[in-house]
């Protein structure tokens, strides 16, 4: 009981520095923070459906193949850490309106979504959407996960950019490129046990 009271405080944290990243900095400037992400600015642009309930619809419609390839206690505990999330982005976009700073929310956005996704992935627990795919490839090929999740991206990216706006794409891919190297940092720092995955750099 204890082992699993630690492990829900150490996603719900992650949860909740993920959605800060998120809400208060990203998604106010429509950057998306992934794949996922990307799809919740695309389904919020069009019909104007709370970001934090759209990112919560698409990331657990991609829980499917994780649940198959990783098991029914990674789906459960990934349900946790994106409903934390949706929860933290829903409350920090709707309570906090700082002054726009494009640069500055773009880089502290993607550490604190880094930060989070690396806590997350640390033990185990996807951040939904295309972080399972990245997640998948990184525990088969025993590999740190930024590098894949980065390239993942990059196609739904283009799509928002697309529809939205093309400086999206340039400001996502920045976005993306410090995050990964945050995750890819956090999943190697030996604060605390993993018990699912032994990352090492290749």
């Amino acid at each position: 009981m204890r082992h699993v009271i630690a492990k829900f405080g150490i996603v719900a944290a992650g949860g909740v520095i993920q959605g800060l990243g998120m809400g208060l900095f990203l998604f106010p400037n429509y950057i998306p923070s992934g794949g996922a992400g990307g799809i919740a600015v695309l389904i919020n642009y069009w019909f104007n459906i709370n970001m934090g309930l759209a990112l919560w619809i698409v990331n657990l419609s991609m829980l499917v193949v994780g649940v198959k390839i990783l098991g029914k206690r990674f789906a459960v505990w990934t349900v946790i850490g994106i409903t934390i999330t949706s929860i933290s982005l829903h409350f920090f976009e709707q309570n906090f309106h700082p002054d726009r700073n494009l640069l500055f929310d773009v880089v502290a956005g993607s550490i604190f979504l880094g930060t989070g996704i690396g806590i997350l992935m640390r033990k185990g627990v996807s951040n939904g959407g295309v972080g399972v795919v990245a997640l998948i490839i990184s525990a088969k090929r025993n590999i740190l996960p930024g590098k894949p999740l980065f390239y993942v991206n990059i196609s739904i990216f283009l799509v928002t950019a697309i529809i939205i706006d093309w400086k999206i794409i340039g400001l996502a891919l920045i976005s993306q490129w410090i995050s990964s190297k945050v995750i890819d940092q956090v999943c190697q720092m030996n604060l605390f046990q993993t018990y699912t995955l032994g990352w090492r750099k290749k």
